[in-house]
């Protein structure tokens, strides 16, 4: 084993015009929560606790597409989704249509710790939510000025903004059918998802991820992304722990996080060979981003988009935290 590792993702597909007030706020928030992590992993807190902790921090922060600051589906409300996933035994939980939980993270934990379930959705996992004593607030608390005019931007073009925090300026007057990018066969005018998540090994090699989201802007209601999906969005085994972050649907084609540790395990693959290899030939045409690390303690971030918000740390003491290539 070679010491614990961490890493954190803000999303992958950016604005090449972000400010740059935004990208340091950025780099702030995911410097942050790589300290939240490094300090527990030095009192030898576990790594599915670690990970946890860290999104915890990622969805109360509104900066990002995740908890407070979620995405708005097409009637202007919140639907968040969550998934976490214990290495050790492959042990996980997810949860999908939260909109009063204030942590879904949290609430995935508890699928996989409190139930004999592994994932949960819409009204069930919000009655599960309250049955366990989490913390609950109104929708209206995760919905920021921010998303609100995106949301109408959204509508003004007829189509689902990816990246919500990109200035008017931006997409003005881009119609959908202008663009060419497209999710299942169908035009979208920006790509730049700004989902989060978090994957840690720790001092005794045992791997764990969780991946948390709002989604897409002016989703319709109902719609369930990668994020949530073990083994798309999220997984962690003996191998590894990964979480992606990206196309949802291209994600869930690719069934991205698992083919890494299915490569290692099969192929003889290291890890950095494995994210090379899954993001070049698993994604077909789709944009997405990962990030990962294995039980020797390596850590590896792959994107084929133009950046993604990432940052990582190891018990030798590198610390790297980065938007683009």
């Amino acid at each position: 084993m070679g010491g614990w590792a961490i890493a954190v993702h803000g999303g992958a597909g950016i604005d090449p015009n972000l400010p740059a007030e935004r990208q340091e706020e950025a780099k702030q928030l995911l410097t942050r929560c790589l300290n939240l992590g490094i300090v527990a992993l030095r009192s030898n807190i576990s790594a599915i606790d670690v990970v946890e902790l860290v999104i915890r921090e990622l969805e109360t922060d509104p900066l990002f597409n995740s908890g407070r600051g979620s995405a708005l589906t097409e009637k202007g409300t919140v639907e968040m989704e969550a998934s976490i996933m214990d290495g050790t035994k492959r042990r996980c939980g997810a949860v999908s249509g939260i909109t009063t939980v204030k942590n879904p993270i949290s609430l995935a934990r508890l699928v996989m710790d409190k139930s004999p379930h592994s994932y949960l959705a819409f009204s069930g996992a919000e009655d599960f939510a309250r049955k366990q004593g989490v913390e609950i607030v109104d929708n209206e608390y995760f919905v920021t000025d921010d998303n609100v005019g995106m949301l109408k931007l959204a509508k003004e073009a007829n189509s689902i903004l990816f990246d919500y925090r990109i200035p008017p300026m931006g997409c003005a007057g881009a119609a959908a059918n202008d663009s060419p990018i497209q999710m299942n066969g169908l035009p979208i005018s920006i790509y730049a998802p700004e989902t989060v998540g978090c994957v840690v090994v720790d001092g005794e090699g045992r791997c764990a991820a969780g991946t948390s989201t709002g989604g897409l802007m002016n989703k319709m209601m109902g719609r369930i992304g990668d994020s949530p999906l073990i083994g798309a969005g999220t997984y962690a085994s003996d191998f590894c722990g990964v979480s992606c972050t990206g196309e949802g649907e291209a994600i869930i084609r690719a069934t991205l996080a698992r083919d890494v540790s299915a490569v290692m395990e099969y192929k003889g693959l290291n890890l950095q060979e494995a994210v090379d290899y899954v993001i070049k030939h698993r994604l077909d045409e789709g944009f997405a981003g990962l990030i990962a690390v294995s039980n020797k303690g390596e850590v590896v971030c792959g994107f084929n988009s133009n950046g993604m918000f990432r940052g990582c740390a190891t018990e030798d003491g590198f610390m790297e935290v980065a938007i683009w290539e």
